[in-house]
């Protein structure tokens, strides 16, 4: 079967993740919640659809959970011309398409964030697929966004490339392994506890490992 790679977007190939914590602080903030800025972050890569929740409770999520993902969303978009592709994440694409392994960008972001963010990474003529949020039931941990990865990609062999806990969940829950990255801001040790193959500094030292990975 044809090897592909699920390379998450967020942390991984885009510098978003303590944009995304700080819009979340406003948002809750802005309906009457002050949350530390460090468990926030703690939950970043967790759905919006389950985040609400698991930081400030199941009746906070009931009654305010709609209004404070849209607050967040109008807040991170205030932020997004700030984000930057984090080094190596465009050579990291075409380095494995070069390879014929098939990439499929894995995002549960709307479609005009993930628009912006192809359209940084150049990536639409390079890449497989990708996937909004509209691919999703269930955000992660739940594996519904890698399984609709892996239907992009026309295979189940496969790997995932992420930042974050939520990532390696998600994929060991589709029985895919994870090459971690450190620009989510979670530590080797937890990444490896959460059962990454393998941890890197960034997708620009993967780049340069990669004939020491399942993706070569």
């Amino acid at each position: 079967m044809p090897l592909a790679a699920i390379l998450d977007v967020d942390g991984t190939l885009v510098d978003t993740n303590y944009h995304h914590a700080i819009a979340w602080y406003r948002a809750f903030r802005q309906h009457e919640k002050v949350l530390p800025l460090w468990r926030i972050h703690r939950h970043i890569g967790m759905g919006g659809d389950q985040l609400v929740a698991a930081l400030a409770g199941d009746d906070v999520e009931e009654e305010k959970g709609d209004d404070i993902r849209d607050a967040e969303k109008e807040r991170y978009m205030e932020l997004i011309e700030e984000v930057r592709l984090l080094p190596g994440a465009r050579e990291l694409i075409t380095e494995l398409s070069d390879r014929d392994v098939a990439v499929v960008l894995a995002s549960s972001a709307k479609e005009d964030e993930v628009d912006h963010y192809l359209d940084m990474l150049e990536a639409r003529d390079v890449v497989e697929g990708w996937t909004t949020s509209a691919d999703v039931e269930a955000t992660k941990p739940e594996p519904d966004l890698v399984e609709a990865a892996l239907k992009k990609a026309g295979t189940r062999e496969a790997v995932m490339v992420g930042d974050t806990t939520w990532d390696i969940k998600a994929a060991t829950r589709a029985e895919i392994p994870t090459l971690a990255v450190l620009t989510g801001g979670f530590g080797e040790d937890e990444l490896r506890e959460a059962g990454a193959a393998e941890v890197f500094e960034s997708v620009q030292t993967l780049v340069e490992k990669l004939d020491s990975t399942p993706l070569a």
